[in-house]
């Protein structure tokens, strides 16, 4: 049954009935499928209407001025945006002489369905045209998980009435426009057209374009084939510049159908030639085409089944909080099964939101997710980071640093971030890099991974902070002058979670060269530069504010004059546009976690009453006026044992984007806070914490939840968390044992042997529940953005 927000509810898909001009691009971003190389979005198969067209290669971007009022050194020349594909998704129907187009005729029934089993979007419609001809039409999409560079589309019509003349166009469409993604003209300029034409081929049934990109230099080639079944066809092919199109016509009595299989692949390379790149597609095609359909979509139920037999979330007693948490899910999945050495961008393959780039909320939201379910999609992303180490280590150079930075936003591995107080400055991004690729290495065990990927990166991000910091008289070691996660502050001093995450990466260094002495030697470490690390480490300093007995976001941070939230009103949110930055900079108000963040992160660091203080302190100055917030705050609502504001907050993660909380949908969906609903559910209800030598687990249930289940892939190991209202099972399919820790208690679990074990009642009293600004509680910010 639909919801308010237009979707039904149901446990493994999410659809939408009818049709309703307003709010198109947001379908259109929430029933996009992708594979982590290829992205379609969720516009209708015939292309019109559309809001966004949106097909997207991971990667593919095209370079562009940036300007600046005045020019500053070591100020990013060159920006760098996502840019449409060519598009194959494309199919065109025209009915006697009429075009088919929702917005005329008469349109009977209409349907989209994205199945998270089967990996595939699924639309129904019944039209009649003008002209009074009604034709059925079921068409099926998948962008391939086990074929990486594949799409496929099954489109078939059916006449109600008839005989009837059906011409169908199926298209590859080069240049279409692209979404304005900067306010700039000198910006958007070359994005208008970034395509030069290289070479058009036309077969009897398919084709291929490629093009490149006039000042990325990117060569990009795309191609398509058909199967059809059905009546007698007429079928010929052309090709020019921008367009190539495969057209079928038919005539069909009443009751006869046409169908059509569409194989399209995708291929992009700054280093491979022409020739090169147009033999991978077509040989795509053709493996594709031999499998057919039927096979496509085999493979990808399979992919799907192997995924969710591992990876699945189970919630009873909430339908909607149980399908959002599956869709977070399955997003998740698509933004990066493929990626295969490339970044994941902020909007995943989506829409062109953030122009394509990634930022560090790929390593700290993303990667545990990926890492405890698809490890080697973690992997491919920790590869892409190591493959553009040269051009950390170049800006790190430029900015008079040793070891390397990593870029605050980018596409190819190039800063291209602007505003550098928020930008340049906060170098939280390389330790963020550096956990995950700890975490990476703990949850897998891969030492060849830490050897060949992980050692080089935490080298020299150690090096970084070691350059970047200094002891002073107190003999404390300071970071001063940096940006921490939220970006309501700036170019401070001692941020405590960039402080810890530096520690982090400092001793995750240390450990990894005495693991790997002859390759870290051959990275010139020394005896004494490893314990350099280790005593910065010791030494860095974690600012505490000992009169209110809580730690501080940043030294001098809860000194700061109070940000005046009665005095705000509703419709002044987000803050960033309605208030000057020095304004927010000199305040205490807080966009997204950040303490709390370090909270999430590094548990082992606080106590737990030092944890229940310092997050009733920074809920009330905690906004949320970023996505990234409420994932974490529901981990550590849970912890302290708020389970019904964890509860709150996971219910705003996971509606994010199928409400649109944000008004901001249309250009793509948040897929770092997708990742985060993950690890609210995990680390917080389910109680998970990996930081420490075993895994470990606390969970509790929380209303209306009944039940709770979940899996996680460790040491090669699945493993199944079950929780009831009163007790937990533990089952570990794989091979030896698996150590984990429930409540404390160490329990050595078998495999195929289930155990059950009690939940034991709270410790110590539950104080008062926290309290957020006026306006800012999870429910009321629901309320204010359509719930």
């Amino acid at each position: 049954m639909p919801h308010s927000s237009g979707f039904d509810v149901s446990p493994w898909g999410i659809g939408w009935s009818g049709w309703d001009p307003h709010r198109q691009a947001r379908r259109e971003s929430v029933f996009s499928l992708s594979n982590g190389h290829i992205g379609w979005r969720g516009t209708l198969d015939e292309g019109d209407p559309c809001e966004v067209p949106g097909a997207y290669l991971n990667g593919l971007f095209e370079e562009h001025p940036m300007p600046y009022a005045e020019d500053g050194y070591a100020y990013p020349e060159h920006g760098e945006a996502l840019i449409n594909a060519p598009d194959g998704k494309v199919i065109r129907l025209l009915v006697g002489d009429e075009p088919l187009d929702i917005r005329e005729g008469r349109l009977e029934h209409h349907e989209q369905h994205l199945d998270f089993r089967a990996g595939t979007m699924r639309r129904e419609l019944r039209w009649t045209s003008p002209a009074g001809d009604t034709v059925h039409i079921e068409s099926t999409r998948l962008v391939s998980l086990t074929h990486r560079p594949v799409a496929a589309i099954q489109y078939r019509v059916t006449a109600v009435g008839g005989p009837i003349d059906l011409t169908v166009l199926s298209e590859i469409v080069a240049d279409e426009p692209l979404a304005r993604v900067h306010p700039d003209d000198r910006v958007m300029e070359p994005l208008k057209h970034p395509f030069e034409p290289v070479e058009q081929i036309a077969g009897t049934t398919g084709a291929a374009l490629l093009l490149r990109t006039r000042r990325s230099g990117i060569g990009v080639a795309v191609a398509m084939d058909h199967v059809v079944e059905g009546a007698d066809c007429t079928v010929s092919t052309a090709a020019s510049d921008d367009v190539a199109r495969t057209t079928v016509t038919t005539r069909l009595a009443a009751g006869d159908s046409i169908r059509l299989v569409k194989i399209v692949a995708h291929e992009w390379s700054d280093a491979l030639t022409d020739a090169a790149l147009r033999d991978r597609v077509q040989a795509a095609v053709a493996t594709a085409t031999r499998l057919g359909w039927d096979g496509l979509a085999r493979e990808q139920r399979e992919y799907l089944d192997r995924f969710w037999d591992a990876a699945d979330i189970v919630l009873e007693g909430d339908a909607r909080l149980q399908q959002a948490v599956r869709f977070a899910l399955f997003q998740v999945l698509q933004s990066a099964a493929r990626t295969e050495v490339r970044s994941i961008p902020g909007k995943g393959l989506t829409g062109p939101g953030y122009e394509g780039h990634t930022f560090w909320d790929a390593e700290a939201f993303l990667l545990p997710v990926l890492t405890y379910t698809i490890p080697d999609a973690a992997a491919h992303a920790l590869r892409w980071r190591h493959s553009t180490l040269d051009l950390a280590r170049e800006r790190a150079e430029q900015l008079h640093l040793a070891g390397a930075a990593f870029p605050w936003r980018t596409v190819s591995g190039r800063e291209c971030s602007g505003y550098w107080p928020a930008g340049t400055v906060a170098f939280h991004i390389n330790a963020d890099i550096a956990v995950a690729l700890l975490r990476h290495v703990r949850v897998t065990g891969d030492a060849d991974f830490e050897r060949e990927v992980a050692l080089e990166i935490l080298v020299e991000t150690a090096r970084l902070w070691v350059s970047l910091g200094y002891r002073g008289r107190d003999g404390v070691f300071h970071l001063d002058g940096i940006t921490g996660p939220d970006e309501y502050s700036a170019l401070v001093d001692d941020n405590t979670f960039t402080n810890l995450a530096a520690r982090r990466n400092l001793r995750g260094a240390a450990e990894a060269a005495r693991r790997h002495p002859a390759d870290a030697r051959r990275l010139g470490v020394t005896d004494d530069e490893i314990g350099a690390w280790e005593g910065i480490a010791d030494a860095i300093a974690v600012p505490v504010d000992e009169e209110r007995g809580v730690h501080q976001q940043s030294a001098g941070f809860t000194d700061l004059e109070r940000w005046d939230f009665d005095a705000t009103s509703p419709d002044q949110y987000p803050l960033q546009d309605h208030f000057p930055y020095f304004d927010l900079y000199r305040k205490q108000v807080v966009k997204q976690a950040d303490l709390v963040l370090a909270l999430q992160f590094f548990p082992e660091e606080f106590s737990a009453d030092e944890t229940a203080r310092a997050f009733a302190y920074y809920e009330e100055l905690t906004v949320r006026d970023s996505s990234l917030s409420a994932s974490s705050q529901s981990v550590v609502a849970a912890r302290v044992g708020h389970l019904d504001l964890a509860i709150e907050y996971l219910r705003e993660a996971a509606t994010i984007d199928l409400d649109d909380l944000r008004d901001d949908v249309d250009d793509g969906l948040h897929v770092a806070a997708l990742a985060g609903v993950w690890t609210a559910v995990v680390s917080g209800l389910g109680g998970m914490r990996d930081g420490c030598r075993d895994l470990a687990f606390a969970p509790r249930l929380a209303a209306p939840l009944t039940r709770l289940a979940f899996g996680v892939r460790v040491a090669g190991c699945v493993l199944r968390v079950d929780v009831g209202a009163d007790a937990t099972t533990y089952t570990m399919a794989g091979e030896g044992t698996l150590r984990i820790r429930h409540f404390g208690d160490v329990v050595d679990l078998a495999p195929g042997t289930p155990m059950t074990l009690s939940t034991p009642p709270p410790q110590g009293e539950l104080g008062p529940r926290p309290s957020q600004p006026r306006g800012r509680s999870p429910r009321e910010v629901r309320a204010a953005w359509g719930d």
